[in-house]
């Protein structure tokens, strides 16, 4: 088989598809800068999870579809600019375009000296809503990216337990694959309640999906 041809194929298909998705022509019109918003939206939209004068951290932010659509739900007038009636902090490894109203800090909250940074920007409070749509790069390995999945979702959540409030809303990205099961008792551990939501915008071949987290159970503040 000519790898590269095949490779050429598959680079066109997904091309075609993408350029004809809807999701993509409606974020373009919208000035979303992925597709990825109305899959936060639908979240939303079914769940209630967003409101004005919440304190909202976007996890994994770049390229900031998410913290745009908070941004707007924040604003009187769901306006991308103008009054903000919240807080929105975003964080990502990579560097993000500015968004008005929206605090970004780039490193690894892991690391200290983000910490840090987190808790001066944070000014005391703690999350009312977490979102996390990272995602690892996969490598095609089942086991080696079923560990980097759960890796992440497992940052998530001990990110909502250091950062949001124990009544607070964790929403991460997760896949149904063969740690799909595992995600799905590590968040039962971990709130009250557990919604898994696969939005509408979730492409049909995509095996991604998103865990809800509902309250902290044994939740630690700092």
């Amino acid at each position: 088989m000519n790898t590269k041809t095949t490779g050429k194929k598959v680079n066109k298909a997904w091309l075609h598809d993408h350029i004809n998705d809807p999701y993509v022509k409606l974020a373009t019109r919208e000035g979303y800068r992925a597709r990825a918003a109305y899959k936060l939206k639908e979240i939303d939209e079914t769940l209630g999870l967003i409101k004005a004068g919440q304190l909202v951290v976007d996890l994994g932010s770049t390229p900031g579809a998410w913290s745009q659509y908070v941004r707007r739900r924040m604003s009187p007038g769901g306006a991308a600019a103008g009054a903000l009636q919240g807080t929105i902090i975003a964080l990502d490894l990579l560097p993000m375009e500015p968004i008005e109203g929206v605090t970004f800090l780039l490193g690894d909250f892991r690391e200290d000296a983000v910490v840090d940074q987190l808790k001066i920007v944070m000014g005391g409070r703690l999350a009312d809503v977490v979102v996390s749509d990272m995602a690892p790069n996969l490598s095609g390995i089942a086991s080696a990216d079923t560990a980097r999945i759960e890796h992440l979702v497992e940052l998530a959540i001990e990110f909502a337990q250091n950062h949001m409030k124990p009544e607070g809303v964790l929403v991460a990205k997760v896949f149904h694959s063969g740690g799909y099961d595992t995600l799905v008792k590590l968040f039962k551990a971990n709130f009250r309640t557990v919604k898994p939501i696969k939005p509408k915008a979730s492409r049909d071949k995509s095996s991604e999906t998103f865990l809800v987290g509902m309250g902290l159970l044994g939740a630690r503040t700092e």
